[in-house]
């Protein structure tokens, strides 16, 4: 059963403050209707209560300015026609040219066919304003109501930073009943669905209007309010302090069943979250997690590898590395640092994967990070293997936990390369220099947090040090100019292994 109608005015009473909401409309513009036309206007403006498909306007959430795009699915099924357009891309201008975050909230059957190709066509106007918005490094939030399809769908509904869909929502390209019209057959059953389009990683998540207050407050604390000033304190070790364990036990450590991964960092660490998922494209990854978070008061864009969806025989895929890629753009999109979490038993070995692009794909992440202009903070948390592993690792600073390390493949891989067996792992694992304690003397990485002995046995304080660290590193990034920190990062790997002197 599809879930009951929320009319713009009610959507709009629920997520901003109280009596905060003020109107940016004026009379929509006069698109000459014909009598019929003029007629079915006339009734719609009648039934709805409001004079166009679209209200627009600003309110506050907890005290901040947010401008406000919200359909009214009352005035002929939300469709968009020129006025409807107009009043869209106005608002959408006045919201960037005063610096505000956007909320959108679309319920549309679509183009409006009494307006024809001259309403079509007003989906470029609108993409084109959101890209603008967007470029201005302003936050465009939607909210998809049942039902969104069509036009509507396909330009201004999907350019969102963050997406959510009312639950059982019918959101989909072509609508049901032209799909029946055309081809004489029912569209196939739940796919057109939020849930449906959650799973595949098209869509963030599925919420209740009910919720979208707590959900948009939380995503503008993120990407709008300003980052802590607190001074952190350093919580890293030197070299010289560590204990000289073999490089095989920490590879065994990193192993663990029971070891602290991402969901744990993120459950202890984060003062606030908003999770996304998969690529925005149909494509999402159980290996990988990907979210707006704080870690002591410090904004980010958080992605990172997912132990917990892994296993010998689930590893990352080019749709986790797509989604890292995603991160980046949002990041550089939105002006926030990027944390990276490099946790990874190794990239996919599959047909599937090569097919799809895995070792493109890993060249592109290494290509986009250690050019992206926003600060960056990489995390080697757990196991390193391979590209997947490299794919996340050229930040302005880079962490290890004191059991982390980092190899091209995992210690029984190089073994039967060097010596067709994998009993020499042990001997390898301690020759290639793959953990914090070599890392740290190589350059590779930057400081080593502490295990106290063994993250499995502190779970909760481990996540909380490795937060402490990345707010720490945030914090200190932010004051270095985006030239200096490009160039230090560059400047790392051209001298890496080099002779000194």
């Amino acid at each position: 059963m599809s879930p009951k109608r929320i009319s713009a005015p009610e959507l709009i009473g629920q997520v901003f403050d109280a009596d905060s909401f003020v109107s940016w409309d004026t009379t929509p513009v006069d698109v000459d209707p014909d009598p019929k036309y003029r007629a079915e206007l006339d009734a719609a403006e009648a039934k709805s209560g409001v004079d166009e498909s679209v209200l627009t306007g600003a309110a506050t959430l907890q005290g901040r300015q947010v401008a406000v795009i919200a359909c009214e699915f009352a005035f002929l099924a939300g469709s968009i026609g020129v006025a409807a357009s107009e009043r869209i891309v106005t608002a959408i201008e006045r919201a960037t040219a005063e610096g505000l975050p956007l909320l959108a909230s679309p319920t549309s059957g679509g183009t409006r066919m009494q307006e024809g190709t001259l309403a079509f066509v007003q989906m470029v106007k609108i993409a084109a304003a959101i890209a603008v918005h967007k470029a201005a490094h302003l936050p465009y939030l939607v909210y998809l109501r049942n039902p969104t399809t069509g036009g509507v769908f396909a330009s201004w509904g999907s350019l969102g930073h963050v997406t959510i869909a009312e639950p059982g929502a019918l959101v989909g390209f072509l609508g049901p009943r032209v799909y029946q019209a055309l081809y004489g057959e029912n569209f196939p059953e739940g796919v057109q669905t939020s849930e449906n389009l959650y799973r595949n990683g098209v869509i963030d998540g599925v919420a209740p209007v009910e919720q979208l207050r707590e959900l948009v407050d939380r995503a503008l604390h993120v990407v709008s309010d300003p980052a802590d000033e607190t001074v952190l304190h350093e919580n890293s070790i030197a070299v010289g302090n560590l204990p000289d364990v073999p490089a095989w036990q920490s590879v065994m450590l990193s192993r663990r069943a029971d070891r602290p991964g991402i969901r744990e960092l993120v459950r202890h660490a984060a003062t606030s979250r908003v999770p996304l998922s998969g690529t925005g494209q149909g494509e999402a990854d159980a290996t990988v997690l990907l979210s707006l978070a704080r870690f002591g008061g410090q904004p980010c864009v958080l992605f990172g590898q997912d132990r917990a969806g892994q296993s010998a025989r689930t590893t990352m895929g080019p749709a986790a590395l797509r989604e890292a890629r995603r991160g980046m753009r949002m990041a550089a999109e939105l002006r926030l640092p990027l944390v990276l979490v490099i946790d990874t038993l190794g990239a996919s070995l599959s047909k599937e994967a090569e097919e799809r692009g895995l070792a493109p794909e890993i060249a592109r992440c290494i290509s986009d990070l250690v050019t992206l202009r926003t600060p960056t903070v990489s995390v080697l948390l757990g196991q390193g293997t391979g590209g997947g592993a490299l794919a996340l690792l050229p930040a302005d600073r880079v962490l290890a936990a004191q059991n982390g390390w980092l190899a091209p493949l995992p210690p029984e891989g190089a073994s039967a390369i060097v010596h067709r067996d994998t009993t020499h792992a042990p001997e390898m694992a301690a020759a290639q220099g793959i953990r914090s304690r070599d890392l740290l003397r190589d350059g590779v990485i930057d400081a080593i947090i502490p295990e106290i002995p063994d993250a499995a046995l502190e779970p909760v304080e481990f996540s909380q040090r490795v937060g402490a660290a990345i707010a720490r590193e945030l914090a200190a990034l932010r004051h270095e100019s985006c030239d200096d920190r490009i160039t230090a990062r560059m400047a790392r790997y051209r001298t890496l292994g080099m002779p000194q002197g």
